[in-house]
């Protein structure tokens, strides 16, 4: 370890340990948290099944930058080469469309042999995978509705996509011995004001009752759904609401699946979590940034993701949430867009382990706010930084920006020549 980082460290870790704070321990406890990282950031939300498929269900990667993979084997490198810049063994959260096979197969008739690809190279990674069924961008969601659709025969296809996506994740969990989240989410909605909003919600209501009907084992597969605020071409009406999904979810025994950018412009979910924790078997999130509308940028240590890593370390949380991201952007390289989110979640809940938690719960039991805003603002200067460095060295990973010149490198060496 260079003595600059090593020196850094030790400072840090004096100042943190007058205030009870034990940095050893806080990096153990770091070690332990796997983020779910989006295998769509890296082809723009294409996939392998249907390349040619205009993307749909509000859905729009914007940007032309070179480079995006093309082929499966193309993901995974690309994969590996932004893991080798996180520190920490972590996850890849699939999508059906990025089945690894010759084979043409449709989105009901996918089975896990059709990801052994996957599942071979997450072994020899040391990774989990997590899953979800793609209920857009296909012929059978081209009005918009898939899981609540009139049509029964839509919905009847529909259905079986998810229930073969729960196959696949529950057999993704069986051979990696890492439990498998997968995740649903509808794009189902009106563009302007519906004249009924209770029957598209009775058919989804249905549909999921029997998507669910099998049982998994959830040392497996954990069941998780999620809700949207609005989207393009559903900005009036979306059928799988928050309300509707967070009593599903507490209904059920479903996680429920936080969203960044799913609210509204200006609504967090951070001061959801305790609420929610208190009522359902877990937590899903899916950590973006949502500016306008939710238009997926790259993570970024802005209030949101500091207030999320706070509340998630203050109410003991980490243990009952699986923390993935969701965003996609073509306007810049793709893999430094999978760093500086995974990185940034990763610091942020670094962030939040670094505080002094019992002072802080203290103060506010003894009402004392004043020593509780003190310590707040005063520790926002502190040097988690300093840990940080240390924690991505110990690592084997550069430290700060170090990482963008072997991005660099990787871009002229690997991503340029895929366009020439």
């Amino acid at each position: 370890m260079r003595k600059e980082t090593a020196q850094s460290y030790d400072y840090a870790k004096q100042l943190y340990a007058a205030h009870g704070i034990d940095t050893e321990k806080v990096l153990q406890e770091l070690e332990k948290v796997k983020i779910s990282i989006h295998c769509w950031q890296g082809d723009d939300v294409r996939g392998f099944l249907f390349r040619d498929k205009e993307l749909t269900g509000g859905i729009s990667v914007t940007g032309q930058y070179p480079g995006a993979a093309q082929t499966a084997v193309q993901l995974r490198q690309d994969l590996e080469k932004a893991l080798s810049l996180i520190p920490g063994k972590h996850k890849i959260n699939l999508h059906a469309i990025y089945a690894d096979t010759e084979e043409e197969v449709d989105l009901d008739s996918l089975e896990p042999k059709h990801f052994q690809n996957w599942v071979n190279w997450a072994k020899e990674q040391g990774l989990g995978l997590d899953f979800n069924p793609t209920c857009f961008s296909h012929k059978n969601s081209s009005d918009g509705f898939t899981l609540s659709h009139s049509d029964p025969k839509i919905r009847r296809f529909w259905i079986e996509h998810c229930q073969a996506a729960r196959r696949i994740g529950a057999h993704f969990g069986e051979q990696l011995g890492q439990t498998c989240v997968t995740n649903i989410w509808i794009p189902d909605g009106y563009k302007d004001v519906p004249a009924d909003r209770l029957a598209p919600r009775q058919r989804l209501k249905a549909s999921l009752d029997e998507i669910f009907k099998e049982e998994l084992d959830p040392q497996y597969n954990l069941d998780a759904v999620e809700s949207k605020l609005f989207g393009i071409g559903s900005e009036a009406y979306v059928v799988g609401s928050h309300e509707f999904y967070m009593g599903y979810g507490i209904l059920n025994k479903k996680l429920i699946c936080l969203d960044s950018g799913h609210f509204h412009p200006t609504e967090g979910i951070a001061g959801k979590l305790s609420s929610l924790s208190l009522f359902t078997e877990g937590i899903l999130l899916h950590v973006s940034r949502p500016m306008r509308w939710d238009s997926d940028h790259v993570v970024t240590m802005d209030d949101e993701l500091v207030e999320i890593g706070r509340e998630l370390v203050r109410g003991n949380l980490l243990d009952k949430t699986h923390v993935g991201l969701d965003f996609f952007d073509a306007s810049i390289n793709r893999i430094a867009a999978w760093v500086i989110g995974t990185r940034n979640t990763l610091k942020g809940i670094l962030r939040a382990m670094l505080e002094p938690i019992e002072l802080l719960k203290a103060a506010e039991h003894e009402g004392d706010y004043t020593t509780r805003l003190t310590l707040l603002e005063e520790f926002k200067a502190y040097p988690f930084g300093a840990v940080w460095d240390y924690y991505c060295e110990s690592h084997g990973v550069p430290v700060r920006e170090e990482w963008l010149t072997e991005v660099k490198t990787y871009e002229k060496n690997v991503l340029l020549p895929r366009n020439s």
